[in-house]
């Protein structure tokens, strides 16, 4: 997500800390690298001169000639600007009586159906009954796959051969209601803002369904068209507020950055994976840091917090300060790391200096040597697990084999963990038990 933008902030912020003081002329040469990285990532012309003109005004003014490290107050100064053009964020709306609609719209093959499912999960999470409406009888297989979402997710599926949109709409509000269900969500056609009939249609729907919130489902990837995309949209249908999906996919990031300032809309989830639980709620301050290359730790405390198992951490914590953390544990903790989600997320969630290292980590390689490590562990014996310096040369070469590895592998691993074993127990000796506390 935004490695191009971020790189070149990151180079830019680079070269302003090289300064001890900063100058008119300084702020301006900056400033001019920051608006070519801002349209090269295809960000509105309109924004990108706005959010320069507020942050000129900020950094040649007294606000940074009077601080002790002008450089940092530009960076701040210019982090606190992108928060204020990406707007404030605004939570789904669930007042109202129950059951209350929620309606998804776009263009086809934005991601409507992954985004109800995904929103479907998240709602449930919070004490929601909810059901999915399959409204799209037009796409081929599109009440299939949400009938197949809806399965994973044990989350019940509305659909009837044969009837309309906005009748299908009022029947499943009409059902929901006497199934005790608080939400319904539904999937409508992926339509154009210019086919007049698709959106009529959806006039219709809305009429039967009076939605507590109607929200456009975006492509970040198609960039700037975002933004004619919601307006024509708006233009049509009262909407509420935007999913940005394939975020993940979006390494230049204009679309996040302008479609809010542009349309007036509040951008209220992104998606930021294929797997249905990856969609966050929007905050502007964390998608800041994020371009800015600055990282998400509160984004990676919420996925550790999710992942981990708070008992198994903190009973791990100790064995590790005491010398007793074995290779059971380790497979433990890569199970708990695989469940925050895909590698490259969680790197390039890693702040400051530790994000920079990160970021010249291949993903793939990572993951690939996760995957090497956790076959390893598991075709070793229960017994090996916990007592490593058992293994002689026949049981390594059994575990290779097994785990479709090569001896060298198995023997880099014991070395990494012995030598992890060693500096916990220097840790101990030296006084350090900080680490458990980490987890009470």
């Amino acid at each position: 997500m935004f490695e191009e933008l971020s790189k070149r902030f990151e180079a830019i912020f680079k070269q302003l800390r090289r300064y001890g003081k900063l100058t008119e002329k300084e702020v301006d040469a900056a400033l001019r690298e920051v608006r070519l990285a801002l349209l090269e990532a295809d960000v509105n012309y309109a924004v990108v001169k706005d959010f320069l003109n507020r942050v000129r005004e900020r950094a040649v003014g007294a606000e940074v000639s009077r601080a002790l490290n002008p450089a940092q107050q530009v960076i701040k100064i210019v982090h606190e600007e992108l928060v204020n053009t990406l707007g404030a964020p605004q939570r789904l709306n669930l007042s109202g009586e129950k059951p209350r609609a929620i309606v998804l719209v776009g263009l086809q093959g934005s991601g409507k159906t992954t985004a109800a499912a995904k929103l479907a999960r998240l709602l449930r999470s919070q004490g929601e009954r909810v059901m999915l409406v399959a409204a799209d009888p037009y796409r081929p297989a599109a009440v299939k796959q949400l009938q197949t979402l809806g399965e994973q997710l044990d989350v019940p599926v509305y659909f009837e051969e044969g009837v309309k949109p906005p009748q299908l709409a009022a029947k499943a509000r009409q059902k929901a209601a006497q199934g005790g269900y608080s939400t319904i969500i539904l999937d409508t056609a992926g339509r154009s803002q210019l086919d007049q009939e698709l959106m009529d249609e959806l006039n219709a729907v809305q009429q039967q369904t009076k939605p507590v919130e109607t929200l456009l489902v975006v492509d970040a990837m198609i960039g700037q068209e975002a933004v004619n995309v919601a307006e024509g949209f708006r233009r049509v249908v009262p909407l509420t507020g935007l999913i940005l999906t394939k975020m993940d996919g979006d390494a230049r990031g204009g679309a996040a950055i302008s479609i809010r300032s542009v349309t007036g809309v509040p951008i209220k989830f992104i998606g930021t994976g294929e797997a249905l639980d990856a969609l966050e709620t929007y905050d502007p301050a964390r998608l800041a840091s994020r371009i800015l290359g600055m990282g998400d730790v509160i984004g990676l405390i919420q996925k550790a917090e999710a992942a981990f198992d708070r008992q198994v951490a903190r009973e791990q914590a100790e064995r590790l300060v005491s010398g007793e953390f074995t290779l059971e544990d380790f497979a433990q903790q890569l199970r708990q790391i695989k469940r925050m989600g895909p590698l490259a997320q969680i790197l390039e969630m890693l702040p400051g200096g530790l994000g920079q290292v990160a970021r010249q980590i291949s993903p793939q390689e990572a993951e690939r040597q996760l995957k090497i490590t956790e076959a390893i562990i598991n075709s070793m014996t229960p017994l090996e697990r916990r007592r490593p310096e058992i293994l002689n040369a026949s049981r390594k070469r059994r575990i290779a084999r097994g785990s479709g590895t090569q001896v060298q592998d198995v023997n880099r691993l014991i070395k990494q963990f012995r030598e992890m074993q060693k500096l916990m127990k220097t840790l101990k000796q030296s006084g350090m038990r900080g680490l458990t506390r980490l987890f009470g």
